[in-house]
């Protein structure tokens, strides 16, 4: 020990005879001992030793009314970890059978000399000093055991360790949590499971312990207890102690399977053929089992892409005509000189290429319902035929003169401004009208974000399993830049890109290199504008909401918002509403 550290030595001395307290404490104060205490009887050690702490007891095994072996019983019993060196004049085995018994380091007979007294103190000192650092030592090792069995128990992923014969050695609760339906028992070696991913263990851990491999991404299949059929990525490496030795594998096992993202509340995350999940999507759904059960047209309105057809299939499967047929007409794929025939059918020779008789889409539509995609680029003889026919239910087919009656339910779609075509002469107001009994108006994707990460799962799903692919994730980066995009062709743009990027894909994950440039570029040219523009973005709302352009409320609120630079009062005044109405609608759309 260093003399600084002799110092801090704290040293009882206990003895009935004072000439022998004074040398004791003479010759260590001498040899750099710093704190002497002594004490002349038992009841004086016991106070001393109760109230201060020692580094080291000297005591005389007879003393005065007393024993030393007493004084070494109450220090045992207290629990006080302090080494004890005993002097005795007459020295015996059952003496020092007591002294040991008892917990002693030591003793030493009378009588004792500088010498001999300072090498004891050495190493009974030395000895606890290496006693304090082994159970420091042991207390780390316990605390770093303790840390690394929460981190294995912890972790989502589940982990197992094997030796050289694939005997298990040990488990975290996820490993044991999968194993569990398919361990029998007292199962102790991979070659037990019979399982599919037992087997992929034990096929792995062959691998690593015979040929010292490193398995990495191997995809298993496995039904777990629960019924689910989940895919499995299993990692396998070597496993080594401290001086590299090979003792044998670990595997680690994560669940990849793609989970759907997870909503808030009760909201439907579907819909028929629907998918999402917004506010703004649920009351499109509400509105849909509603109207569906009226028997009534409906015209659906919405952009390109934001799924219209999938509204007249839900429509028609919500109504009391699903048992008979959905016809649909593509007005706009169909030439104008054709629509008529293509609708209401002809006879033999009712123009040039008419060999035979043909019966129109509303004839086999009858019972059903008859969806008009595209409604807004039919010519205006087409408007003034379908009138007549919402007005009577009766329609003559081309070159006949003898009408047929039909039961029928019209639904039309456009992606154009009706009212706008009909205050521009180009729509009939009173078919308008006729269609218009119930609108329902999609909204466009930008304008439903929060659904976008359930439609990516959706596709990626769907073109996962169409193209053959292990694909299982998309990257937070790659999420992130799909959120953020602007979506002009709405979900069917979506669809493609996530399309083109199973194909594009190499990995198990959808990465940003896999999306079209328009779409990594989009947002840095977002986060680009400068503030000069805000003016002309806010004329630019001004205009869309003052006119009848067709957007969604949440759109036009989402414009104000964005063209005020947040400002909910300029908002209100820009949307011409109450600030307390905003709030509602803001809360309404979760803005």
């Amino acid at each position: 020990m260093m003399s600084g550290d002799l110092q801090d030595i704290h040293i009882l001395i206990v003895d009935d005879e004072e000439s022998i307290r004074v040398t004791f404490e003479m010759f260590l104060k001498r040899a750099g001992y710093g704190r002497i205490s002594t004490a002349a009887t038992m009841e004086e050690a016991l106070l001393a030793i109760n109230e201060e702490r020692f580094d080291l007891i000297i005591s005389d095994i007879v003393l005065e009314g007393a024993k030393g072996t007493d004084l070494l019983r109450h220090i045992q019993k207290t629990g006080l970890r302090c080494p004890v060196v005993m002097i005795t004049g007459f020295p015996n085995l059952e003496t020092a059978a007591d002294a040991v018994r008892y917990g002693a380091f030591d003793y030493i007979s009378k009588p004792v000399n500088k010498e001999t007294l300072l090498r004891f103190v050495r190493q009974a000192l030395s000895h606890w000093q290496l006693q304090k650092e082994k159970k420091l030592l042991q207390q780390e090792n316990e605390k770093y055991r303790r840390y690394l069995e929460v981190i294995f128990s912890s972790v989502s992923d589940a982990i197992i360790t094997v030796d050289e014969h694939t005997n298990i050695v040990q488990l975290n609760n996820t490993a044991r949590e999968w194993l569990g339906s398919m361990e029998p028992e007292g199962v102790i070696n991979l070659a037990g499971l019979s399982d599919e991913i037992g087997k992929a263990c034990l096929h792995d851990a062959t691998r690593v312990i015979n040929h010292g491999e490193t398995v990495k991404e191997h995809l298993v299949e496995c039904e777990m207890k629960d019924g689910t059929v989940r895919m499995i990525s299993l990692n396998a490496a070597p496993l080594k102690d401290s001086v590299d030795e090979f003792n044998g594998a670990v595997i680690v096992m994560r669940d990849i399977t793609m989970a759907p993202p997870t909503t808030v509340g009760p909201k439907r995350t579907s819909f028929r053929k629907f998918i999402g999940s917004s506010q703004v999507m649920q009351d499109v759904y509400q509105l849909i089992e509603n109207v569906g059960r009226v028997d009534t047209a409906v015209l659906i309105t919405g952009e390109s892409g934001t799924g219209k057809e999938l509204a007249a299939e839900a429509l028609h499967a919500e109504s009391l005509r699903k048992s008979k047929p959905l016809i649909k007409v593509d007005c706009a794929a169909i030439p104008e000189d054709l629509l008529e025939s293509e609708l209401f059918g002809h006879r033999k020779g009712a123009f040039t290429g008419a060999d035979r008789d043909r019966k129109g889409r509303l004839f086999h539509a009858d019972g059903g319902t008859l969806f008009l995609d595209e409604i807004g680029d039919i010519s205006p003889r087409m408007q003034l035929r379908l009138l007549r026919f919402l007005q009577e239910q009766t329609f003559t087919p081309v070159g006949q003169d003898i009408s047929i009656q039909v039961n029928v339910r019209i639904i039309a779609a456009t992606n154009v401004n009706l009212k706008e075509k009909v205050r521009d002469g180009g729509f009939r107001e009173d078919l308008y009208y006729r269609l218009k009994v119930v609108e329902i108006l999609l909204p466009p994707l930008r304008a439903r974000k929060g659904c976008v990460p359930l439609l990516v799962h959706h596709f990626l799903s769907v073109y996962r399993d169409k193209l053959n692919k292990n694909i299982f994730s998309i990257s937070d980066q790659a999420m992130e830049l799909l959120c953020n995009y602007r979506w002009p062709g709405n979900v069917r743009e979506l669809r493609h890109v996530i399309e083109r990027a199973c194909v594009l894909c190499n990995g198990t994950s959808i990465l940003v290199e896999n999306f079209p440039k328009e779409i990594k570029n989009d947002v840095g040219r977002l986060e680009n504008r400068v503030d000069s523009e805000i003016p002309e973005r806010r004329q630019r709302a001004t205009d869309m909401i003052n006119t009848d352009m067709f957007i969604s409320e949440e759109e036009q609120i989402l414009s104000a918002l964005q063209s005020t630079g947040g400002n909910k009062t300029k908002a209100a005044q820009l949307l011409k509403i109450d600030r307390s109405t905003l709030y509602r609608k803001m809360k309404r759309y979760d803005l």
